[in-house]
């Protein structure tokens, strides 16, 4: 396995998707409802058949969140496989404030060991590997160019500045009471608390890039929400810890829902 052609390949699928999604983000898109009441909109699908449609050179099956199920006794024993949301942040992208990404992570033994975070409004890029770093990215124009030149012209995570006062980052839309809790025990034990509000993995890119110490989550998630972050945080020396085990977020378990966690 050559972990630098296959973030390659995540790095291509991330920006193609986003493509798509732009395409439908400035029409006048129709909105569905999916069986559990979350949207769905054409964007999403758009960008999964991308995705898909790449990955597929790598051998790797992909799990998407608008991808035909893969049943545990069948992705139990696959020692690698593609963990996609195509795109994350449905309800920010429905309510056009740009706070959406394109997120696709490489999972090894329930560990996610590459990831890649795409900000389709903004351009920016955010990347990260095992052995490789993390690295952030503003798209300036369609790349053509191989890894090597898009690392050379990117930011290593985490960034050498960093807030003077204690930063929290937490969900624009799902702003939890236990999360208001745990924020509020925060700020008696700092003295100064910022505190910054967002959408989407966006959120576990601010503290991967330094720009806010902790990202505490006490709501659902689903695996393909958080896999991509947790990999970049993590190749930037940061942690993601499940709440309930107080060890790293796990992946691919029976059922794919996630514990609550803390980023910091």
């Amino acid at each position: 396995m050559d972990i630098k052609q296959l973030l390659y390949k995540a790095i291509q699928s991330a920006l193609m998707a986003g493509e798509e999604i732009l395409k439908v983000y400035n029409s006048n898109f129709e909105v569905e409802q999916k069986a559990d009441n979350s949207p769905l909109t054409q964007a999403d699908k758009r960008a999964h058949e991308t995705i898909s449609e790449i990955l597929k050179s790598t051998d790797y099956p992909v799990l998407s969140e608008e991808g035909r199920e893969l049943p545990y006794t069948e992705r139990a024993y696959l020692p690698y496989f593609w963990m996609v949301d195509p795109l994350d942040g449905t309800k920010e992208f429905v309510k056009r404030n740009g706070e959406f990404t394109v997120n696709i992570a490489l999972i090894h033994q329930q560990r996610a060991i590459l990831g890649v975070i795409y900000v389709p409004v903004t351009k920016m890029l955010y990347y990260g590997a095992q052995e490789l770093g993390s690295y952030k990215m503003e798209i300036t124009s369609f790349l053509n160019m191989d890894l090597q030149g898009i690392i050379s012209q990117s930011s290593k995570l985490p960034l050498t500045e960093r807030p003077k006062n204690f930063t929290i980052v937490a969900s624009r839309s799902h702003l939890s009471e236990k999360t208001r809790d745990f924020i509020d025990g925060l700020k008696l034990e700092h003295k100064q608390v910022d505190f910054i509000s967002s959408g989407s993995s966006i959120k576990l890119c601010i503290v991967a890039e330094g720009n806010a110490d902790v990202y505490p989550r006490f709501a659902p998630t689903m695996e393909w929400d958080t896999a991509a972050g947790q990999a970049i945080c993590e190749a930037a020396g940061k942690q993601v810890i499940d709440y309930t085990t107080n060890e790293r977020l796990l992946y691919n378990k029976p059922v794919l829902l996630n514990n609550w966690f803390i980023v910091s």
